[in-house]
C-alpha cells in the first residue's frame, strides 16, 4: 500500500516537543490533522494545537503490512519519534 506522511510537532501540556508522523492512505491535510488528535487525545494530549502548520505533507512511501493493516483498521497510522510517550 502506497501512504503519504505527514510530519508533525506538537508542542505538549509540558510544553515539549512531540515529533511523530502521521500516514493516510489519501494526501489529505484535513484528515491528517484529524489523526493526529485522535492519537494525541489517546495519550492524554487532548489540548496540542495541530494545524496544517503543525501538520504537513511531507512524502509518499510504500507501507509495510504492519502499518497497512493498521491503515485499514483506523484510517491512519502514527509513527511516534521524539519526545513522544513511550520512546526514550
Amino acid at each position: 500500500m502506497q501512504v503519504y506522511v505527514f510530519d508533525t510537532y506538537v508542542k505538549s501540556r509540558q510544553n515539549q516537543i512531540m515529533h511523530f508522523d502521521v500516514l493516510l492512505p489519501v494526501n489529505d491535510t484535513s484528515q491528517a490533522i484529524q489523526a493526529a488528535k485522535s492519537w494525541l487525545a489517546t495519550i492524554g494530549e487532548n489540548d496540542a494545537t495541530v494545524t496544517s502548520r503543525e501538520c504537513r505533507y511531507c512524502h509518499q512511501e510504500h507501507a509495510s503490512d504492519t502499518i497497512s493493516a493498521a491503515i485499514r483498521n483506523q484510517g491512519y497510522f502514527i509513527y511516534p519519534m521524539e519526545g513522544c510517550p513511550g520512546l526514550k
